[in-house]
């Protein structure tokens, strides 16, 4: 799928898979296993002959309870990979809070920015979008990964997320 059709999908009723790759030592669901280039390419490949539509690469986790990774980090993490997996004809996601990761994505190949903090971490990943003409997906969660389980409330959980959606498009 291209980018458009992924973003058109809902009127043709076609599904779209997103394949998770996270390329972290900490990550919740694979932690570890996929941080050798060679390791994360095989298992985006992997991803793709399975349906993958988008490979989400994820270079700092955001598992409650995690810490954060420095942009240096997360795109020293993403150097090798990022335009490798491009390459295997997928339509690549950066999930990042960063604007610097973001655009060292973009440049490298990435078309969407999945940004768990919607602009709120880094306000200048929403203008970067904008330039670049990419997609950015707007997350919700309370408070930082390090904090978003200490006692999460909502007096309207279904109003309460939608009006901060609402609020976070209108930033982006």
């Amino acid at each position: 799928m291209t980018v458009d059709e992924i973003l058109n999908s809902h009127r043709t009723g076609s599904p779209v898979v997103m394949g998770i790759l996270n390329v972290t030592p900490d990550s919740f669901s694979d932690g570890g296993e996929f941080l050798r280039p060679s390791d994360a390419v095989a298992r985006a490949e992997r991803m793709i002959s399975r349906g993958a539509d988008i490979i989400d690469i994820g270079a700092e986790s955001t598992r409650p309870g995690s810490q954060r990774v420095t942009a240096k980090e997360q795109i020293e993490r993403l150097r090798d990979i990022v335009p490798a997996v491009t390459a295997c004809g997928a339509v690549v996601s950066v999930d990042t809070t960063s604007s610097s990761v973001a655009a060292f994505a973009l440049d490298g190949g990435a078309s969407i920015v999945n940004d768990v903090s919607a602009g709120r971490d880094d306000p200048e990943i929403l203008s970067l979008c904008a330039r670049y003409g990419s997609p950015i997906v707007l997350m919700h969660m309370l408070g930082k990964p390090n904090n978003m389980q200490n006692n999460p409330r909502y007096d309207d959980v279904v109003t309460q997320v939608r009006d901060f959606l609402a609020e976070r498009m209108e930033a982006a």
